[in-house]
């Protein structure tokens, strides 16, 4: 072999492989509040009747149509609810705010510290899902893009996850 290749074969052998490695890329496109559809500004408002938006986005991955709608709460909160289109129309799968990891429940930071991850978030994002569940999606440092770790939520139980949360 000649000596290039056998560089580059040791380089990617060491290279770190994110726990989402495989995850589909998401094609994100910037949107006006202006131009967000009446369809989705409506869930939203219905959601949260106090909320002025104040960005959007629109996110397409693999073969899902998502709008992330942020705003801002009459109390000064931020909030941000994501949709997915479904047969045409939009329905809200994920309500999110940030959050400090500290304010995360003790069991979802436990589980994160026994995954053997060296993992100290610089943001945590608290995702509630229509179906109780919580994930907490957690970020580390110089890596903004993407969670480098998702812990989930439910009954009671707390497990850090093999795969990005589809939503």
């Amino acid at each position: 072999m000649n000596r290039v290749l056998i560089l580059t074969l040791a380089a990617l052998a060491v290279a770190p492989v994110s726990a989402f490695a495989d995850t589909p890329k998401t094609k994100v496109t910037e949107v006006a509040v202006k131009d967000i559809p009446a369809a989705v500004t409506s869930v939203v408002k219905a959601a949260a009747p106090g909320m002025t938006i104040k960005a959007a986005e629109l996110k397409e991955r693999a073969d899902r149509r998502y709008y992330d709608v942020e705003g801002v709460m009459p109390d000064g909160s931020e909030i941000e609810f994501d949709l997915l289109e479904k047969n045409g129309a939009w329905e809200i799968v994920e309500t999110q705010r940030d959050i400090a990891w500290t304010s995360a429940p003790q069991i979802v930071r436990d589980a994160a510290a026994a995954s053997g991850k060296a993992i100290k978030p610089v943001r945590v994002i608290e995702s509630k899902q229509t179906d109780g569940m919580v994930i907490y999606e957690l970020f580390a440092a110089g890596k903004p893009d993407e969670p480098s770790m998702e812990v989930s939520l439910k009954d009671g139980r707390a497990k850090v996850l093999a795969e990005a949360w589809p939503h």
